[in-house]
């Protein structure tokens, strides 16, 4: 029982230096506290399931990322390895491995002329897409925007939305979706 006590102390301090924050900070976030906070990381605790739900939900990690042994420093992903699809001539291929809660980050690759009408999000989401190569069209709620290379548009993502390429070349976008909390 030692083992997963200093598995899971390990663990939450690395996560916590990972993000910049004292132990002070993320027992305040996860409403513990301080000296619990301080035992985890210790390896002197035996936590109830509760705590450990508050801490894995502050640090943005599920349970088995708690528990389990520490992961290499660094994991390698081919892009053949990340989920893609298609949504017509479109390829929308996500950017990260491992889903994060409320971010969905994607790239769009267009050919000239394809586009695509995307899914209004739950209230209170925000997109960002900016256009890496090409030139894009972005349609929200009626209005056009005409993105080049390096702008961005910032949207609310529960509206009516649509991207097309208007070029000549292939165009190339990212999309980064922060979903808002879902109804309770």
């Amino acid at each position: 029982m030692r083992d997963a006590a200093a598995t899971l102390g390990t663990n939450v301090r690395l996560l916590r230096e990972a993000r910049g924050l004292t132990q002070a900070q993320l027992a305040k976030l996860a409403d513990v506290p301080r000296a619990t906070w301080t035992n985890l990381e210790s390896g002197a605790s035996n936590p109830t399931l509760t705590v450990l739900l508050r801490v894995a939900t502050v640090l943005g990690v599920t349970l088995d990322e708690l528990v389990a042994p520490p992961r290499a420093t660094a994991r390698h992903f081919a892009a053949a390895d990340l989920p893609a699809r298609r949504r017509g001539e479109v390829l929308v291929r996500k950017l990260l491995p491992d889903p994060l809660p409320g971010l969905d980050l994607e790239r769009f690759e267009l050919p000239p002329g394809a586009g695509f009408s995307g899914v209004p999000h739950t209230p209170g989401t925000r997109e960002y897409l900016t256009c890496e190569s090409g030139t894009l069209e972005l349609a929200v709620a009626g209005t056009k925007y005409r993105l080049g290379a390096g702008d961005v548009v910032v949207f609310r993502g529960d509206q009516n939305h649509g991207y097309r390429n208007v070029g000549r070349v292939l165009a190339v976008a990212f999309s980064a979706v922060v979903l808002a909390p879902g109804p309770a």
